[in-house]
């Protein structure tokens, strides 16, 4: 497969249109919406695979550009069965977002597609969907594969109404769905997260922040690996976005970030979003 931006032909199937996030609501109308898909989402494992089973053992050299597609119909030992994983990320240019997604299936890179959409309201904190999350739909009206997972560069539930960005996309398109964020939004960890070695994690529960119950398991802080010549360990902040549990989306996790502190997928789509990103600055 190849890299498109052209929509679907039959567009993009919304599971439930009713959560797709609208910026125009107001403060209020937003929260309230973030209550509901916090009540329409799920928690627990619904996912036909394991984290063995999207493992991914390739960081890829992005030190360029993002490798080409292969067309999995002709790649020589390529598992089609295996589950398509994709990462969403996004680059900004000056009222704009690129929206970029990159598929992998069995470890490899089968399409990279993108959209470039408006933005219309400023980041607020909690409410970063409303401003982000309708250029990632349109990015997703581009795919052509249908992903088994996606994985966002942001949070799932570690979120104040358990309705970060992994979770508002991930019900809306009724989509297994993971969050890995780089800072902690809310919630505490069981344990202190500084100087962690490789391969710790502690969970984050709830605190008066979080509308939840004090101590639910939101996520887990993750020490995957260290940033290249970076002095500090610094961990990353998981959370199930939907139909995935707190404890699958860490193995989950784990098994996406190869030799790489982040995930592979989301590492790909950040690197293509900037490769866009360029083509309109650089032009």
């Amino acid at each position: 497969m190849t890299d498109h931006s052209a929509g679907r032909d039959d567009g993009l199937d919304l599971a439930h249109s009713e959560f797709a996030p609208d910026p125009e609501l107001t403060h209020d109308e937003m929260e309230e919406l973030q209550r509901s898909i916090a009540t329409a989402a799920t928690f627990e494992d619904e996912i036909a695979f394991d984290a063995a089973d999207v493992a991914i053992e390739d960081a890829y050299d992005i030190s360029d550009t993002v490798p080409d597609p292969v067309d999995p119909e002709h790649a020589i030992g390529l598992d089609t069965d295996a589950p398509v994983v994709v990462g969403v990320d996004q680059a900004f240019l000056e009222d704009e977002v690129v929206s970029a997604i990159v598929a992998l299936q069995d470890g490899a890179i089968i399409e990279r597609t993108h959209a470039v959409s408006p933005l219309s309201i400023p980041y607020i904190p909690g409410l970063l969907a409303f401003r982000e999350g309708g250029p990632i739909l349109d990015a997703f009206e581009t795919l052509s594969v249908d992903p088994d997972l996606a994985v966002f560069d942001g949070s799932g539930r570690i979120h104040y109404r358990q309705a970060g960005i992994a979770t508002h996309i991930g019900v809306t398109l009724d989509l297994p769905a993971v969050g890995v964020a780089k800072s902690l939004l809310c919630g505490e960890p069981d344990e202190s997260v500084d100087e962690r070695p490789e391969g710790w994690a502690t969970p984050i529960r709830a605190d008066d922040e979080v509308e939840a119950p004090n101590g639910t398991v939101l996520g887990h802080a993750f020490q995957s690996r260290q940033y290249p010549n970076s002095r500090r360990m610094n961990p990353l902040y998981v959370s199930p976005g939907h139909r995935v549990s707190a404890e699958t989306n860490l193995e989950i996790v784990e098994a996406l970030t190869a030799t790489y502190k982040l995930p592979v997928p989301t590492r790909l789509a950040d690197a293509y979003a900037d490769q866009v990103k360029r083509s309109y600055t650089d032009g």
